[in-house]
């Protein structure tokens, strides 16, 4: 697997234990300790050369989406060809539940991208299309706590990393069960700003609140950060998406692979 050191792919290979073969990471001094001492390789994804070599004799590969860049997807693209190249016969990759090439989150498109690189490679794959990640909530919000952004009343069905990862784990225990299948990853309800400003509120300690902002606004605020439009795009696209309705759907399939309940805002802000 990838990922091993975030979030979602340090909470796999904790679960996988020693049924773990191997980890990839950039870092061999960050990979996290694992029950069965699984091997470390360092490659990087856009490292074709040190990803084949890290990918030889490997089964099935979580592939977990590298950190925004703007040239992520050829990162990706250069991974997806290593590992076919190596002989991997199937990737689970962890994509955006509104993967599309005119996806609203402009980031989505790249998801979709390799997707279809992954499908054009010859490797049997599994997609789990995680929606933005409740975790993150706080984050959105300035140091005084207001969270602004061109979103306006619309709804996402967010989803826990933990929810995310319990479900990478089920796949990889059974890939040849989920080969073909694509699994949009929500919550079990849609949220608006507004109210998930309410509920940090309660549950944090400390107020939250919703600010909507128009395009206009939303583009100059973010300015005094960077001047790189893909990374303004991306940015401000997180906002428009969720506006759009396009990630208000909620779907079951965190329960139905995992057997328990998509965790709430509250559960995913505490720890729980």
């Amino acid at each position: 697997m990838t990922g091993a050191t975030g979030a979602v792919g340090g909470r796999v290979a904790r679960l996988l234990g020693a049924d773990l073969g191997r980890m990839v990471v950039r870092d061999a001094t960050r990979a996290p300790e694992i029950e069965g001492r699984p091997a470390v390789r360092v490659a990087a994804y856009a490292d074709d050369a040190a990803m084949r070599s890290a990918l030889e004799g490997v089964d099935v590969l979580l592939l977990v989406s590298g950190a925004e860049a703007q040239d992520r997807l050829e990162q990706h693209r250069t991974a997806v060809r290593a590992a076919a190249e190596a002989g991997v016969r199937h990737v689970v990759y962890t994509s955006f539940d509104g993967a599309a090439p005119d996806a609203d989150f402009t980031l989505g498109r790249d998801h979709w991208h390799t997707e279809q690189a992954i499908r054009e490679s010859g490797m049997r794959w599994t997609f789990l299309r995680d929606s933005f990640y409740l975790d993150f909530f706080p984050l959105f919000a300035g140091e005084d706590g207001a969270i602004r952004g061109p979103a306006g009343d619309g709804r996402v069905a967010a989803v826990a990393r933990t929810d995310v990862a319990d479900a990478a784990v089920a796949v990889l225990r059974d890939p040849d069960a989920h080969a073909g299948a694509t699994y949009p990853l929500t919550g079990r309800e849609a949220i608006s700003f507004t109210e998930a400003a309410a509920r940090m509120t309660a549950a944090l300690g400390r107020p939250f609140t919703f600010v909507d902002q128009t395009l206009e606004e939303a583009y100059a605020s973010r300015r005094v950060w960077t001047t790189e439009q893909w990374q303004l795009d991306a940015w401000v696209s997180t906002y428009t998406a969720i506006g759009s309705g396009e990630l208000a759907r909620t779907t079951d399939h965190v329960a139905r692979l995992t057997g328990h309940a998509p965790r709430t805002l509250e559960d995913a802000l505490l720890g729980r």
